[in-house]
Protein backbone atom coordinates (compact mmCIF):
# COMPACT_ATOMS: atom_id res chain seq x y z
CA UNK A 1 0.00 0.00 0.00
CA UNK A 2 1.84 3.30 -1.15
CA UNK A 3 0.39 7.07 -0.41
CA UNK A 4 -2.35 8.61 -2.70
CA UNK A 5 -0.36 11.01 -5.41
CA UNK A 6 0.26 14.13 -4.55
CA UNK A 7 0.67 13.80 -0.70
CA UNK A 8 3.67 13.25 1.60
CA UNK A 9 4.94 12.00 4.94
CA UNK A 10 7.20 14.02 7.44
CA UNK A 11 8.88 12.01 9.34
CA UNK A 12 10.40 12.94 12.80
CA UNK A 13 13.66 14.47 11.42
CA UNK A 14 11.02 16.57 8.93
CA UNK A 15 8.95 17.43 11.05
CA UNK A 16 11.01 19.61 13.36
CA UNK A 17 11.70 22.28 10.46
CA UNK A 18 7.73 22.48 10.12
CA UNK A 19 7.24 22.91 13.76
CA UNK A 20 10.07 25.72 13.99
CA UNK A 21 8.30 27.27 10.59
CA UNK A 22 4.96 27.18 12.65
CA UNK A 23 6.34 28.54 15.79
CA UNK A 24 8.07 31.49 13.86
CA UNK A 25 4.98 32.21 11.81
CA UNK A 26 2.84 32.53 15.30
CA UNK A 27 5.23 34.64 17.07
CA UNK A 28 4.98 37.61 13.97
CA UNK A 29 1.14 37.13 14.30
CA UNK A 30 1.18 37.61 18.09
CA UNK A 31 3.87 40.59 17.71
CA UNK A 32 0.56 42.09 15.17
CA UNK A 33 -1.66 40.99 17.63
CA UNK A 34 -3.35 38.74 14.98
CA UNK A 35 -5.26 35.65 16.91
CA UNK A 36 -5.17 31.73 15.86
CA UNK A 37 -8.74 30.51 14.19
CA UNK A 38 -9.05 26.32 13.64
CA UNK A 39 -11.95 25.96 11.08
CA UNK A 40 -12.79 22.37 10.38
CA UNK A 41 -11.21 20.75 7.14
CA UNK A 42 -14.57 19.40 5.83
CA UNK A 43 -16.84 22.46 4.95
CA UNK A 44 -20.07 22.42 3.10
CA UNK A 45 -19.70 22.26 -0.62
CA UNK A 46 -21.86 25.60 -1.44
CA UNK A 47 -19.73 27.14 0.90
CA UNK A 48 -16.44 27.35 -1.45
CA UNK A 49 -18.38 27.97 -4.77
CA UNK A 50 -20.43 30.73 -3.43
CA UNK A 51 -17.12 31.80 -2.07
CA UNK A 52 -14.30 30.65 -3.92
CA UNK A 53 -16.09 31.72 -6.75
CA UNK A 54 -17.67 29.36 -9.25
CA UNK A 55 -16.11 30.37 -12.26
CA UNK A 56 -13.03 29.61 -10.55
CA UNK A 57 -10.36 26.98 -11.75
CA UNK A 58 -10.55 25.84 -7.91
CA UNK A 59 -14.48 25.35 -8.00
CA UNK A 60 -14.69 23.87 -11.55
CA UNK A 61 -11.27 21.51 -11.74
CA UNK A 62 -9.59 21.22 -8.23
CA UNK A 63 -12.02 21.03 -5.08
CA UNK A 64 -12.20 17.27 -3.24
CA UNK A 65 -16.06 16.77 -2.90
CA UNK A 66 -17.66 14.33 -1.99
CA UNK A 67 -21.65 13.17 -1.09
CA UNK A 68 -21.86 11.59 2.79
CA UNK A 69 -24.67 8.99 4.62
CA UNK A 70 -26.91 12.22 4.63
CA UNK A 71 -26.59 13.05 0.58
CA UNK A 72 -25.16 16.73 1.62
CA UNK A 73 -22.50 17.40 -0.61
CA UNK A 74 -19.39 18.23 1.22
CA UNK A 75 -15.54 19.54 0.26
CA UNK A 76 -12.08 19.27 1.91
CA UNK A 77 -11.37 22.87 2.19
CA UNK A 78 -9.45 24.11 -0.81
CA UNK A 79 -8.43 27.34 0.56
CA UNK A 80 -8.65 29.25 4.20
CA UNK A 81 -10.82 32.20 3.66
CA UNK A 82 -14.19 31.17 3.09
CA UNK A 83 -14.24 29.15 6.42
CA UNK A 84 -12.71 31.87 8.32
CA UNK A 85 -15.76 34.21 7.13
CA UNK A 86 -18.15 31.49 7.56
CA UNK A 87 -17.17 31.13 11.10
CA UNK A 88 -17.36 34.85 11.51
CA UNK A 89 -20.66 34.80 10.63
CA UNK A 90 -21.71 31.85 12.49
CA UNK A 91 -20.00 32.69 15.66
CA UNK A 92 -21.40 35.90 15.28
CA UNK A 93 -18.40 37.89 16.06
CA UNK A 94 -19.04 41.14 14.59
CA UNK A 95 -21.24 42.06 17.27
CA UNK A 96 -18.58 40.87 19.81
CA UNK A 97 -16.18 43.67 18.49
CA UNK A 98 -16.10 45.83 15.12
CA UNK A 99 -12.88 44.34 13.82
CA UNK A 100 -11.51 40.95 13.82
CA UNK A 101 -7.36 39.83 13.44
CA UNK A 102 -7.91 36.12 12.57
CA UNK A 103 -4.63 33.81 11.55
CA UNK A 104 -4.49 30.06 10.40
CA UNK A 105 -2.68 27.45 9.91
CA UNK A 106 -3.61 23.78 8.37
CA UNK A 107 -3.38 21.82 5.37
CA UNK A 108 -5.91 22.33 2.18
CA UNK A 109 -6.64 20.17 -0.36
CA UNK A 110 -6.86 20.52 -4.30
CA UNK A 111 -7.20 17.85 -7.00
CA UNK A 112 -4.07 19.36 -9.53
CA UNK A 113 -1.59 17.77 -11.44
CA UNK A 114 1.38 17.29 -8.78
CA UNK A 115 4.74 18.80 -9.72
CA UNK A 116 7.18 20.78 -7.60
CA UNK A 117 6.02 22.59 -5.02
CA UNK A 118 2.82 21.51 -5.59
CA UNK A 119 0.93 19.06 -3.81
CA UNK A 120 -2.94 17.69 -3.75
CA UNK A 121 -2.51 17.74 0.02
CA UNK A 122 -0.77 20.98 0.74
CA UNK A 123 0.09 23.49 3.37
CA UNK A 124 -1.27 27.18 4.57
CA UNK A 125 -0.59 29.88 6.72
CA UNK A 126 -2.57 33.29 6.00
CA UNK A 127 -4.55 36.10 7.79
CA UNK A 128 -7.39 38.00 7.86
CA UNK A 129 -8.35 41.65 8.78
CA UNK A 130 -12.12 41.91 9.15
CA UNK A 131 -14.03 44.74 9.67
CA UNK A 132 -11.84 47.37 8.23
CA UNK A 133 -12.59 49.19 5.03
CA UNK A 134 -8.97 51.81 5.54
CA UNK A 135 -6.01 51.14 3.19
CA UNK A 136 -4.19 51.11 6.06
CA UNK A 137 -5.25 47.66 6.83
CA UNK A 138 -4.19 46.90 2.90
CA UNK A 139 -0.55 48.20 4.66
CA UNK A 140 -0.55 46.12 7.99
CA UNK A 141 -1.46 43.11 5.93
CA UNK A 142 1.18 43.30 3.22
CA UNK A 143 3.26 44.63 5.91
CA UNK A 144 2.92 41.59 7.89
CA UNK A 145 3.45 39.04 4.86
CA UNK A 146 6.56 40.42 4.39
CA UNK A 147 7.89 40.32 8.30
CA UNK A 148 7.34 36.90 8.41
CA UNK A 149 8.99 35.96 4.88
CA UNK A 150 11.98 38.50 6.32
CA UNK A 151 11.90 36.46 10.44
CA UNK A 152 12.50 33.06 8.48
CA UNK A 153 15.22 34.65 6.59
CA UNK A 154 13.34 35.51 2.99
CA UNK A 155 15.07 38.77 2.16
CA UNK A 156 14.75 38.81 -1.55
CA UNK A 157 11.58 38.53 -2.33
CA UNK A 158 9.73 40.59 -4.54
CA UNK A 159 6.15 43.10 -3.73
CA UNK A 160 3.87 42.98 -6.60
CA UNK A 161 0.66 45.05 -6.43
CA UNK A 162 -2.26 45.96 -8.32
CA UNK A 163 -6.07 47.39 -8.06
CA UNK A 164 -8.42 45.56 -9.32
CA UNK A 165 -10.81 48.29 -8.27
CA UNK A 166 -14.56 48.01 -7.05
CA UNK A 167 -16.78 45.90 -8.03
CA UNK A 168 -18.42 48.68 -10.50
CA UNK A 169 -15.04 49.50 -11.70
CA UNK A 170 -14.68 45.70 -12.34
CA UNK A 171 -17.71 45.24 -14.19
CA UNK A 172 -16.94 47.80 -16.41
CA UNK A 173 -13.39 46.63 -17.43
CA UNK A 174 -14.63 42.93 -17.67
CA UNK A 175 -16.94 43.94 -20.45
CA UNK A 176 -14.41 46.12 -22.18
CA UNK A 177 -12.31 42.66 -21.93
CA UNK A 178 -14.60 40.84 -23.49
CA UNK A 179 -15.14 42.66 -26.49
CA UNK A 180 -11.42 42.13 -26.72
CA UNK A 181 -11.34 39.20 -26.30
CA UNK A 182 -13.78 37.66 -28.77
CA UNK A 183 -11.94 39.69 -31.72
CA UNK A 184 -11.61 36.64 -33.84
CA UNK A 185 -7.89 37.22 -34.56
CA UNK A 186 -7.29 36.96 -30.69
CA UNK A 187 -10.13 34.43 -29.70
CA UNK A 188 -8.84 32.01 -32.17
CA UNK A 189 -5.28 31.77 -30.47
CA UNK A 190 -6.53 31.34 -27.32
CA UNK A 191 -6.84 27.81 -25.24
CA UNK A 192 -9.88 26.12 -24.64
CA UNK A 193 -10.21 27.57 -20.71
CA UNK A 194 -9.55 31.07 -22.02
CA UNK A 195 -12.50 30.99 -24.31
CA UNK A 196 -14.72 29.57 -21.61
CA UNK A 197 -13.57 32.43 -19.44
CA UNK A 198 -14.09 35.02 -21.55
CA UNK A 199 -17.57 34.16 -21.46
CA UNK A 200 -17.54 33.46 -17.77
CA UNK A 201 -14.92 35.38 -16.17
CA UNK A 202 -12.76 37.58 -18.55
CA UNK A 203 -10.41 38.80 -15.43
CA UNK A 204 -9.36 34.77 -15.40
CA UNK A 205 -7.45 34.55 -18.76
CA UNK A 206 -4.66 36.47 -17.02
CA UNK A 207 -4.40 33.61 -14.78
CA UNK A 208 -3.38 31.53 -17.82
CA UNK A 209 0.23 29.87 -17.60
CA UNK A 210 0.29 29.06 -21.06
CA UNK A 211 2.45 31.24 -23.74
CA UNK A 212 0.49 31.64 -26.57
CA UNK A 213 -2.58 33.45 -24.00
CA UNK A 214 0.35 35.23 -22.60
CA UNK A 215 1.32 36.93 -25.98
CA UNK A 216 -2.24 37.40 -27.31
CA UNK A 217 -2.84 39.26 -24.18
CA UNK A 218 -0.08 41.41 -24.22
CA UNK A 219 -2.26 44.29 -26.01
CA UNK A 220 -5.13 43.48 -23.85
CA UNK A 221 -6.93 46.65 -21.89
CA UNK A 222 -5.55 47.40 -18.55
CA UNK A 223 -8.15 47.98 -15.64
CA UNK A 224 -6.28 51.29 -14.57
CA UNK A 225 -8.62 53.06 -16.81
CA UNK A 226 -11.83 51.74 -15.02
CA UNK A 227 -10.96 52.85 -11.31
CA UNK A 228 -13.08 55.01 -9.99
CA UNK A 229 -11.78 58.29 -8.13
CA UNK A 230 -12.29 56.36 -4.86
CA UNK A 231 -10.32 53.57 -6.19
CA UNK A 232 -7.51 55.65 -7.06
CA UNK A 233 -7.11 57.44 -3.88
CA UNK A 234 -7.58 53.93 -1.80
CA UNK A 235 -4.50 52.59 -4.07
CA UNK A 236 -2.53 55.80 -3.87
CA UNK A 237 -2.54 55.61 -0.23
CA UNK A 238 -1.02 51.71 -0.21
CA UNK A 239 1.35 52.46 -2.71
CA UNK A 240 2.86 55.92 -0.52
CA UNK A 241 2.66 54.15 2.87
CA UNK A 242 4.51 50.71 1.58
CA UNK A 243 7.10 53.81 0.12
CA UNK A 244 7.47 55.52 3.29
CA UNK A 245 8.45 52.12 4.84
CA UNK A 246 10.69 51.20 2.35
CA UNK A 247 8.97 48.50 0.94
CA UNK A 248 9.86 48.58 -2.44
CA UNK A 249 7.01 47.22 -4.66
CA UNK A 250 6.03 46.61 -8.66
CA UNK A 251 2.92 47.44 -9.88
CA UNK A 252 1.42 44.79 -12.36
CA UNK A 253 -1.74 45.80 -14.17
CA UNK A 254 -2.16 42.13 -15.13
CA UNK A 255 -1.85 40.83 -11.73
CA UNK A 256 -5.42 39.87 -10.97
CA UNK A 257 -5.50 36.89 -8.22
CA UNK A 258 -7.28 33.56 -8.83
CA UNK A 259 -9.94 34.07 -6.66
CA UNK A 260 -13.86 36.25 -7.66
CA UNK A 261 -13.70 37.51 -4.20
CA UNK A 262 -11.01 40.43 -4.45
CA UNK A 263 -11.73 43.78 -4.56
CA UNK A 264 -8.74 46.40 -4.86
CA UNK A 265 -5.52 46.03 -3.44
CA UNK A 266 -3.87 42.83 -4.72
CA UNK A 267 -0.49 41.57 -3.90
CA UNK A 268 1.87 38.95 -4.43
CA UNK A 269 5.29 38.07 -3.08
CA UNK A 270 7.36 36.75 -5.52
CA UNK A 271 10.82 34.68 -5.70
CA UNK A 272 13.53 33.38 -8.46
CA UNK A 273 14.20 30.56 -6.48
CA UNK A 274 11.39 28.26 -7.45
CA UNK A 275 10.88 28.10 -11.28
CA UNK A 276 7.55 28.86 -12.43
CA UNK A 277 5.76 28.56 -9.42
CA UNK A 278 7.30 31.39 -8.06
CA UNK A 279 4.42 32.73 -5.98
CA UNK A 280 5.44 32.39 -2.06
CA UNK A 281 2.30 34.23 -0.67
CA UNK A 282 -0.31 36.44 -1.96
CA UNK A 283 -4.02 38.11 -1.44
CA UNK A 284 -5.80 41.21 -1.13
CA UNK A 285 -9.09 43.05 -0.09
CA UNK A 286 -12.49 41.06 -0.22
CA UNK A 287 -14.79 43.50 1.15
CA UNK A 288 -18.21 41.64 -0.74
CA UNK A 289 -17.16 38.42 0.37
CA UNK A 290 -18.91 38.72 3.91
CA UNK A 291 -22.16 39.87 1.87
CA UNK A 292 -22.30 37.43 -0.43
CA UNK A 293 -21.83 34.45 2.24
CA UNK A 294 -25.10 36.11 3.73
CA UNK A 295 -23.82 38.79 6.17
CA UNK A 296 -23.59 42.33 6.32
CA UNK A 297 -21.57 44.47 4.12
CA UNK A 298 -18.36 44.05 6.00
CA UNK A 299 -14.57 45.05 4.66
CA UNK A 300 -12.09 42.85 4.62
CA UNK A 301 -8.89 41.89 3.78
CA UNK A 302 -6.03 38.90 4.21
CA UNK A 303 -3.62 37.01 2.93
CA UNK A 304 -2.36 32.94 2.39
CA UNK A 305 1.04 31.52 1.81
CA UNK A 306 2.18 28.41 0.80
CA UNK A 307 4.46 26.19 3.92
CA UNK A 308 5.77 23.75 1.17
CA UNK A 309 6.85 26.44 -1.26
CA UNK A 310 8.46 29.04 1.68
CA UNK A 311 10.60 25.93 3.12
CA UNK A 312 11.68 24.61 -0.43
CA UNK A 313 12.83 28.33 -0.83
CA UNK A 314 14.41 28.38 2.63
CA UNK A 315 16.49 25.48 1.47
CA UNK A 316 17.90 27.49 -2.01
CA UNK A 317 18.74 30.17 -0.16
CA UNK A 318 21.00 27.61 2.00
CA UNK A 319 18.47 28.25 5.04
CA UNK A 320 16.89 24.72 5.85
CA UNK A 321 15.85 25.73 9.64
CA UNK A 322 16.98 24.30 12.73
CA UNK A 323 18.16 20.54 12.94
CA UNK A 324 16.03 18.29 15.32
CA UNK A 325 16.54 18.44 18.84
CA UNK A 326 19.47 16.18 20.23
CA UNK A 327 18.21 13.74 22.68
CA UNK A 328 19.65 15.08 26.29
CA UNK A 329 20.25 11.23 28.05
CA UNK A 330 20.37 7.43 27.05
CA UNK A 331 20.28 5.25 29.24
CA UNK A 332 22.29 2.22 28.81
CA UNK A 333 21.66 -0.66 31.47
CA UNK A 334 22.99 -3.78 31.61
CA UNK A 335 21.60 -6.64 33.60
CA UNK A 336 18.55 -7.60 35.37
CA UNK A 337 18.36 -5.17 38.35
CA UNK A 338 20.04 -2.61 35.74
CA UNK A 339 16.94 -3.30 33.83
CA UNK A 340 14.51 -3.46 36.96
CA UNK A 341 15.09 0.46 37.65
CA UNK A 342 15.13 2.06 34.30
CA UNK A 343 11.54 3.29 34.20
CA UNK A 344 12.21 5.12 37.54
CA UNK A 345 15.43 5.94 35.95
CA UNK A 346 14.08 7.56 33.36
CA UNK A 347 11.07 9.11 35.11
CA UNK A 348 13.35 11.24 37.23
CA UNK A 349 15.36 12.38 34.23
CA UNK A 350 11.86 13.62 32.31
CA UNK A 351 10.95 15.31 35.67
CA UNK A 352 13.31 17.83 35.57
CA UNK A 353 13.00 18.38 31.91
CA UNK A 354 15.39 16.56 30.29
CA UNK A 355 14.45 14.37 27.29
CA UNK A 356 15.69 10.96 27.88
CA UNK A 357 14.91 7.49 25.98
CA UNK A 358 16.74 3.62 26.27
CA UNK A 359 17.18 0.33 24.66
CA UNK A 360 14.01 -1.65 24.76
CA UNK A 361 15.64 -4.49 22.79
CA UNK A 362 17.58 -6.33 25.91
CA UNK A 363 21.14 -5.45 23.35
CA UNK A 364 24.35 -5.51 24.83
CA UNK A 365 26.20 -2.04 26.23
CA UNK A 366 28.46 -1.72 22.76
CA UNK A 367 24.86 -1.96 20.77
CA UNK A 368 23.43 0.33 23.22
CA UNK A 369 26.14 3.10 23.34
CA UNK A 370 25.54 2.96 19.15
CA UNK A 371 21.95 3.61 19.40
CA UNK A 372 22.77 6.22 21.79
CA UNK A 373 25.22 7.96 19.44
CA UNK A 374 22.10 7.52 16.55
CA UNK A 375 19.87 8.76 18.51
CA UNK A 376 22.20 12.17 18.91
CA UNK A 377 22.50 12.09 22.85
CA UNK A 378 24.07 14.40 24.48
CA UNK A 379 25.16 12.40 27.05
CA UNK A 380 24.66 8.69 28.11
CA UNK A 381 24.04 7.26 31.65
CA UNK A 382 25.38 3.85 31.87
CA UNK A 383 24.76 1.61 34.97
CA UNK A 384 25.13 -2.34 35.46
CA UNK A 385 24.35 -4.62 38.19
CA UNK A 386 27.17 -3.75 40.14
CA UNK A 387 27.45 -0.05 40.09
CA UNK A 388 23.71 0.12 41.46
CA UNK A 389 25.47 -2.68 44.35
CA UNK A 390 27.78 0.77 44.61
CA UNK A 391 25.61 3.18 44.27
CA UNK A 392 27.19 4.84 41.45
CA UNK A 393 26.51 5.10 37.58
CA UNK A 394 28.84 6.42 35.05
CA UNK A 395 27.69 9.90 32.48
CA UNK A 396 29.75 9.81 29.62
CA UNK A 397 29.51 13.54 27.60
CA UNK A 398 29.43 12.03 24.41
CA UNK A 399 30.68 15.31 22.33
CA UNK A 400 34.02 15.18 24.83
CA UNK A 401 34.07 11.66 25.45
CA UNK A 402 34.36 12.85 29.00
CA UNK A 403 33.30 10.31 31.53
CA UNK A 404 32.08 11.01 35.67
CA UNK A 405 30.92 8.69 38.21
CA UNK A 406 27.85 10.51 39.90
CA UNK A 407 25.35 8.49 42.37
CA UNK A 408 22.92 6.19 41.84
CA UNK A 409 20.36 7.73 44.36
CA UNK A 410 17.74 9.71 41.63
CA UNK A 411 16.78 12.10 44.85
CA UNK A 412 20.40 13.53 44.41
CA UNK A 413 20.49 14.76 40.62
CA UNK A 414 19.24 18.33 39.06
CA UNK A 415 19.34 19.14 35.58
CA UNK A 416 22.65 20.72 35.76
CA UNK A 417 24.30 17.59 36.09
CA UNK A 418 23.50 16.72 32.79
CA UNK A 419 24.07 19.35 30.83
CA UNK A 420 27.05 19.38 28.64
CA UNK A 421 30.64 21.29 29.50
CA UNK A 422 33.06 22.61 28.19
Amino acid sequence: MRRLQGTFDLLPQDSARWVWLESRIRAVMARYSFGEIRVPIMEPTELFQKGTGETTDIVQKEMYTLTDRGNRSLTLRPEGTPSVVRAYLEENLGAQRPLWKLFYIGPMFRAERPQKGRYRQFHQYGAEMIGAASPSADVEIITLCRDILLDLGIDDARLILNSIGSAEARAAYNANLRQFLIRPEIASGLCEDCRRRTQTNPLRVFDCKKEGCGRLLRDAPTIDAHLTGEDRQHFEFVTQSLAGLGIACEIDLRMVRGLDYYTRTTFEFKTTRLGAQDALCGGGRYDGLVEVLGGPPTPAVGFAAGMERILATLENCGRSGPAPDRLDVFVCAIGDRARSVLGATLGALRGLGLSADTDFQGRGLKAQMKEAGRAGARVALIFGDDELARGQMSLRHMDEARQVEISADTSTWNRGLFERTA
